[in-house]
This record gives C-alpha cells, structure tokens and sequence, in this order.
C-alpha cells in the first residue's frame, strides 16, 4: 500500500504543477462556454436580406402585395430578434402581355447574378368570379418559408380586394383583415424548468469531461512510463498491480481536483442567479448548492445507491455482484451482439466436454436471419438439386424464413457459410435422398436426425415451436 500511494502521490504532484493542468481547468469551461452562447449569439445576429419581385398585368394588386409583405417585419418588432423575420425587399412590376417573355428574360438573369431571390408571377383572372394565377420561381430550391410567407399575405391582400369591390371602404377592410395578437404570458414553473434543464445539461457535460479526460490521461501516463527507462526500474522494485492502482488514484485525484474547483466555482456564481442571453433571450441558470452536492455524490459514489437498492446482477462466475450506477441503452445491434457472444460461450463450454463440437455459435430463430437453410451437398445431380427446391419451396410455403443454398460449391464450404451466418437449423440433401430421407441438424442442441423428405416441415415446425 505504501509503494501505491507514493506513485499515486508522484502522479499527482507532478500533473497539478504542469501548464497544462492549469490550461485546461480554465480553457475547457471557457471554451465550451463560448461554443455554446457564441454560437447562439451568431446564430440569433444573422439578418439575411430578401430580395424578391411581384409582377402583375394588374399593377394595384402588385403594389398592395408590395406594401402588405414589407409592412410584415415592422409588425414584429417587439419580438426577441432571434425570432423576426428576414428583411424583405419587394419590387412591384408591370408587365404587359405583349413583354411578358422579354420581362421573364430579364428576371431569369437577375436570379442568375444573384440580385434576385425569386420572383411572383401574376396571372390576372379571366372571369370576375375566378382567381388569379401564381407562379413563384425561386433561386434556389430550399425557399419553401418565403413560398409560405407568399401565400400567407395574398390571402388578405385577395380579401381586401373583394371587399373594395363589394363597396367596403378601405379603413373597415384593414380593420377586419388585422392580425389577431395574441401575447404569451410564460408559465409560473416554465423558467425554474428551463433553469434546470441547462442545469442538468451543464452537469451532465461536466461528468462526460471528466470521464473522457481520466481515460486519456491514464492511458498516456502508461504510455510515458513505457517510453522511458523509469518504467523499468520502478517494475523491478515493485508489482505491477501497485503501479497501475497508483496511476489510477494519481490521475483520478488530478481530475478530481478540476471537479472540485468548478464546483467551487459554480457554487459562488449560484449564490446569485446567473442571467445569460443568448442571442436575446434572457435565460436564468440557477444552480444551487444542494443540486451541486447531489450531483457530486452520485457521480462519486457509484455502488452506494445500487447496493441500498438491492440491484445485483450475475458475473461470469455465477455469483452476485453490485453494478457501477450508470444510463445504458440496448439498441438492435447489442441484442445481436449479446445473443452471439452468449451462443458462442454455450458452444465453447460444449466444446471443452466433447472435442466433436465445434467451436461456433448459432442464433435463435427469432433473430436469426434464417431460421432453416436447405443446403443441396452437390448440384451438379439433378434429382438432389430438384429435392432441395420442393423441400425449401414447402418450408416458404408453410411460413417458415428458409435460405436455399444452391451454390456449385463443396458442401463443406456451404456448412461452414451457414454456420457464419447463425442460421439455427440445417437440412442437408445428399446420399440419404437415395432412402427418401434427409438430415436435419438442430444447431442449438448439436442434435442431428435423418427424417423422411415426407415430414420436412412437420418436423421443423415442432422444433421452432
């Protein structure tokens, strides 16, 4: 014990005294910081311009459409500015049907060059009663917002007409056709959530830093020793084992140190609300002293509250063990994963009994990619070949997923590809055909039976059963 802590207290010392140590307890918090607002503040300052034209034989209903679209972001000027609108710069045209090809030539070059956003085309109704035509031609195609906002605004733009012409004055159809304001009053929880969401967030990212930062530096601190002559003549005085602990306790004391100091930190800046705005929303992050302690003795105490809770699982041994407190998720691809490595140790444990088992795995059948594989041992004899289609034909048949293998391929080579795969049954069509049987090998129990070709799917129906 005393060799370990004298490396544990080496390790220490000779980290906490570098640049480095003091480089990264202060850049990582500052850094991360200004990634996270920066970007946001970046993102909220962008003020893109929109340089758009209507054209229209009719040139009232291109002004009004001029006038209703750059009146829009004049109306939400009180909202926070990473919510307003891009400003919007709208040309009103005139086209005569006679220019109407020359007036398309000039607003298609325009796109090109990049002075125009798009352009609305407006066709006038043939009939009172019908609607004009619209044809918006962007340049570029990812302009479905501004194709939105268009369709927005004419619509009033088309009522108020309909009300000119019905003899309602101008003053009463804008009154009607206002936009109803609707103000949003926040919830009285809503703040102390979004406080403690950023909270968790901000904790969360400092237990992953952590992690990350004490694997790489345990990992280079073994690679420095192994690169010097130290390395050997600290192995001759003392065990291995006394030097990996004490690196582990060095290290995991180095970044235990970084925690305590933002902590520190986090706990002066929480004695006051600290008020960040990102981009022009003002967000309140309380952090308290109590969230912090917690927060910390969960991270540091990994089998306290899985031991209180009774939360044990198997080991390879078959004893019981307290697992580390951790989140783990079980995708797809782990239950394959796990599903393999499990066969493969029953099949190794079979293996060590019986040196006729060969060393392999097979997958259940509800995973498996198959569940039978009709394997013709030669190809090349018709009356083989035609058994193993009528055989796998009757296995699809009955519902059962079947892989015919009819490769002109070894019949080794076609076992051991079906083995790679998992498949968890095989059907092997070859000699015993000549007696009107075939050999069905149950890879999960290592159980092989010759059955008649009469009873395929009978007998493989009771063994997925």
């Amino acid at each position: 014990m005393h060799n370990v802590w004298l490396i544990a207290r080496r390790e220490y010392v000779e980290r906490i005294r570098t640049r480095g140590f003091l480089i990264t307890t202060v850049m990582i918090p500052l850094v991360m910081g200004g990634l996270i607002y920066g970007s946001a503040f970046l993102g909220s300052r962008a003020d893109s311009g929109v340089h758009i034209a209507v054209v229209s034989s009719d040139i009232q209903l291109a002004l009004d459409l001029q006038t209703a679209l750059q009146q829009q972001p004049r109306t939400r000027q009180s909202q926070p500015r990473s919510s307003r609108q891009s400003r919007i710069e709208v040309d009103a045209m005139g086209a005569a049907p006679q220019n109407a090809q020359a007036t398309r030539e000039i607003l298609n070059k325009e796109l090109d060059s990049g002075d125009l956003d798009g352009y609305l085309w407006i066709t006038p109704a043939a009939a009172p009663s019908d609607r004009p035509t619209f044809v918006f031609t962007p340049r570029t195609s990812d302009q479905d917002s501004l194709r939105s906002m268009l369709a927005a605004t004419l619509g009033p733009v088309l009522m108020r007409e309909q009300l000119a012409h019905r003899g309602i004055v101008a003053s009463d159809a804008d009154t009607m056709l206002r936009p109803i304001d609707i103000r949003s009053a926040p919830a009285p929880h809503r703040a102390n959530s979004e406080s403690a969401q950023v909270s968790v967030t901000l904790l969360f990212f400092l237990m992953y830093m952590v992690i990350m930062l004490y694997g790489m530096n345990v990992a280079r601190s073994i690679i420095e020793e192994k690169t010097s002559r130290i390395f050997e003549v600290m192995l001759a005085t003392i065990r291995p084992q006394e030097m990996m602990a004490g690196k582990i306790l060095g290290v995991g004391s180095v970044g235990l140190t970084q925690v305590v100091i933002w902590i520190a930190v986090a706990l002066l800046a929480s004695s006051s609300s600290i008020a960040v705005s990102p981009g022009g929303m003002s967000l309140h992050l309380d952090l308290t002293g109590v969230q912090i302690v917690y927060f910390f003795i969960f991270f540091i105490l990994g089998y306290k509250y899985s031991k209180s809770m009774g939360a044990t699982v198997l080991n390879r041994d078959g004893k019981e063990t307290t697992p580390i407190m951790g989140s783990y998720g079980i995708g797809i691809e782990r239950i394959l994963t796990a599903a393999i490595e499990q066969s493969a140790a029953k099949f190794a444990a079979q293996s060590a009994n019986d040196p006729k088992t060969p060393e392999n795995y097979a997958l259940p059948p509800s995973i498996a990619p198959f569940q039978v594989v009709v394997t013709i041992t030669n190809v090349r004899e018709a009356e083989l070949l035609a058994a193993g289609e009528k055989i796998a034909s009757e296995l699809s048949d009955a519902g059962i997923d079947v892989l015919l293998d009819d490769r002109d391929e070894r019949a080794g080579v076609k076992f051991k590809d079906a083995e790679l795969i998992g498949v968890p049954f095989r059907i092997a069509v070859g000699k015993k055909l000549a007696e009107g049987k075939v050999e069905l090998l149950n890879r999960l129990t290592n159980h092989t039976d010759d059955i008649p070709t009469t009873q395929v799917v009978q007998q493989v129906q009771a063994a997925l059963a």
